[in-house]
């Protein structure tokens, strides 16, 4: 079983030693690798590759501008001459890194990598950061390989073996209900997932909720918001409501433009007496991190600030 499931913490509350060991580990390959390993893609040859990509990952958002990194010569020779992991593993932290051209590289091998690939360490912290990156093709190319990796295709077979273990195998519940998430937002039965992960968001047992809220988020669809605010204003463990906050404000697979329409409603909890300091603070926070507005806890300043800049 993948160690990110082993305790209650998400993919995106790992230790920071960790988050610390990849970042010097993508900047390490920042400096190093340009200077070891050079290319240039054919325009051809890019344009090919980027159509594939949209076809497999399904870009859900404008991308945060590229680094000036680039490929160096021999790039793609190199990679022909590696594993299968080492080859994911280079493509992936290259494509966290926004090096140009490392996600059209990954994504036209992605599928010769099901059932090659093995949940290292190494590979997990990428995945950590690659499922935390502010591009969502970068999070689609986590989720992506997260694929690979357990070999799960993009079919109904997918969802039936996922959903097979989160009713018959509580130990490996986490790792199913948060796989059944990335599996629908890639396209497989995501109604049928997203009505196994409402069933469980309201399970007795609070990691169960908590990792189904997770599985959730990583739909993106519409249909989320509304059960995530749910979760978030009612649900009794402050962790799952916490997780759901999250979910809306930052984590998972939201647009920016899916992420406002939750909005309206935070804006209500944030006026709402009833609601624990604790909650009231998330509410503040989930509102920050999705509109941008740097505005004090108050609620009527903050409804002064969403009639002036509401998006029209």
């Amino acid at each position: 079983m993948d160690e990110r499931f082993q305790s209650n913490q998400p993919i995106d509350e790992q230790p920071q030693g960790v988050n610390r060991g990849v970042r010097f580990a993508i900047f390490s390959t920042v400096i190093i690798l340009p200077l070891a390993i050079v290319i240039s893609l054919k325009p051809a040859a890019a344009r090919a590759a980027w159509d594939e990509l949209v076809r497999i990952i399904q870009l859900k958002s404008d991308p945060l501008p590229a680094s000036p990194a680039k490929f160096s010569p021999h790039l793609t020779v190199s990679l022909a001459t590696r594993a299968p992991q080492s080859q994911a593993e280079l493509l992936l932290e290259q494509t966290i890194n926004q090096y140009e051209g490392a996600i059209e590289q990954l994504s036209t091998r992605m599928e010769s990598w099901h059932g090659h690939l093995r949940m290292t360490s190494h590979l997990t912290s990428l995945l950590d950061t690659a499922l935390n990156s502010n591009d969502l093709r970068v999070r689609a190319a986590g989720i992506e390989m997260e694929m690979a990796v357990y070999n799960l295709s993009k079919s109904p077979a997918s969802a039936n073996t996922l959903i097979a273990r989160i009713e018959n195998d509580p130990p490996a519940r986490p790792w199913a209900l948060w796989m059944l998430g990335a599996v629908a937002n890639r396209g497989v039965e995501p109604a049928r997932a997203l009505e196994t992960l409402l069933h469980y968001s309201r399970d007795p047992d609070e990691k169960t909720r908590y990792w189904a809220v997770e599985g959730l988020s990583l739909i993106g669809s519409d249909a989320i918001i509304e059960p995530l605010l749910q979760i978030f204003r009612y649900d009794s463990s402050p962790q799952v409501r916490e997780r759901a906050a999250c979910s809306l404000a930052q984590s998972g697979m939201l647009t920016k433009e899916q992420r406002l329409t939750a909005v309206p409603m935070l804006l209500t909890y944030a006026e709402d007496s009833s609601l624990d300091s604790t909650t009231k603070i998330w509410v503040y926070q989930a509102l920050r991190d999705i509109t941008g507005g740097s505005v004090s806890n108050d609620p009527v300043a903050w409804r002064n600030w969403w009639a002036e800049n509401v998006p029209r």
